[in-house]
């Protein structure tokens, strides 16, 4: 037996383990997961620093540089992750009445784990920890893979996770970790269709591809976050800005950051200006249409098939568009079903608008950095799903269950 299916097998055992584990022991062993964190901040950012020391020895791009670095603020929010986490309902067990036939024979539906997910993952180790919770809360063992960026972050953060499953005499292949960034132990880890029941890969473009063509495994698909600004004609411009800025300036390396701006030409003259003046004085780039280039010093014209890059960077690109119907033709056809935001005093446009875009979060005078499942209340997330095969969005507890049918009869037979 390899060393992948050996991994594999030992977590598809573990994971039977939780099903008789009740609600309150789960949340419990959470928060000592937790207190264990902070606990071991000292050796947690010793592990980051060989990373980071890495990366920029290999040259890593400051986006990705930025989603590996840890430090004691970022190791709290993970610590604190888990405490809500705890907080949270467990799906598990949940019980929905579907009624009784004419036969007499009664049905109702019950949530239960996936079994053994596997997180294929680059340089973000906080997905150690949000994955590892959600995993445990929800009654399902986790497998790691995350890149060589973050192996030495992820495996300390794992250990301690480890280590707390063992004081409550659980095995610590409930979180099992893929010791090292082969791709051949990659290839090995997405034909294990016998012990792992879903892959969940979060990552740039290349590794989602990847994985989805070699997986023998079901896999569910976060893949790039093109995410726009929508500035309707009927927008309160100080709100505008304030999206503006967060969504593109605050984080830029992360998924739900903002790569597209759409303004409606009635606003062009009153609005553009102000975008060109907050844009330069944060120092992003612009790449713009033909209509919106006049307004900005420096810009790179963009035709119009050349929209729908996600830069994770302070670079943008500017539409204009006639209408509201255009801004969601142009969303059609260059988002990635991610994110979409429109800012408007309507009512009716914006409620048009979340009705029309196809996006797994759509918002309305809300910054795009709220998709993310601890902003909408999911604790933490283990991934933001933009196919539609189970899950569509941030997924939490919730999206970590599927449903079985439960029947309950007196006898009866078919006829």
């Amino acid at each position: 037996m390899n060393l992948i299916t050996d991994i594999a097998k030992q977590a598809s055992q573990a994971s039977r383990s939780l099903v008789n584990l009740d609600t309150e022991t789960k949340n419990h062993i959470l928060n000592v997961m937790a207190a264990e964190l902070r606990n071991a901040v000292t050796t947690i950012l010793e592990a980051n620093q060989l990373d980071m020391d890495n990366a920029k020895q290999n040259n890593l791009a400051s986006a990705m540089q930025d989603r590996l670095l840890l430090n004691e603020q970022r190791i709290e929010l993970m610590a604190k992750g888990l405490e809500e986490v705890a907080l949270l309902p467990d799906p598990v067990g949940k019980i929905r009445d579907l009624g009784e036939q004419p036969n007499g024979i009664k049905i109702s539906k019950m949530r239960i784990p996936l079994g053994v997910v596997c997180m294929i993952y680059e340089a973000r180790p906080n997905v150690t920890a949000d994955a590892g919770a959600l995993c445990f809360k929800s009654g399902n063992a986790i497998i790691l893979r995350g890149g060589k960026e973050a192996l030495h972050s992820s495996k300390a953060i794992a250990s301690i996770l480890q280590k707390t499953l063992v004081k409550f005499d659980l095995p610590e292949a409930l979180i099992s970790v893929v010791p090292n960034a082969d791709r051949a132990l990659l290839m090995d880890l997405m034909q294990q269709r016998e012990y792992i029941d879903v892959i969940i890969p979060r990552g740039g473009e290349g590794l989602i591809n990847f994985v989805t063509d070699n997986s023998k495994v079901p896999v569910i698909q976060h893949f790039k976050g093109v995410c726009h600004l929508y500035i309707d004609k009927y927008a309160d411009f100080d709100k505008a800005i304030k999206l503006l800025l967060n969504g593109k300036t605050q984080r830029t390396g992360v998924c739900n950051a903002l790569e597209g701006l759409i303004v409606h030409k009635a606003i062009l003259n009153d609005f553009m200006p102000l975008v060109a003046k907050h844009m330069a004085e944060q120092n992003v780039l612009i790449n713009a249409c033909q209509t919106s280039l006049p307004f900005f010093n420096q810009a790179q014209l963009l035709q119009d098939d050349q929209f729908g890059t996600e830069y994770l960077d302070l670079e943008i690109a500017v539409k204009t568009v006639n209408s509201l119907n255009g801004a969601l033709d142009h969303i059609h056809q260059f988002g990635s079903n991610h994110t979409e935001v429109i800012c408007t005093e309507d009512k009716q446009r914006g409620e048009l608008f979340q009705r029309s875009v196809d996006a797994s979060v759509v918002m309305v005078n809300a910054s795009s950095r709220f998709s993310d499942g601890s902003q909408l209340g999911l604790g933490a997330e283990i991934g933001i799903a933009t196919t539609k095969l189970h899950a569509y969005g941030p997924m939490g507890l919730e999206s970590l269950t599927a449903e079985k049918f439960l029947v309950s009869g007196d006898g009866q037979v078919r006829d």
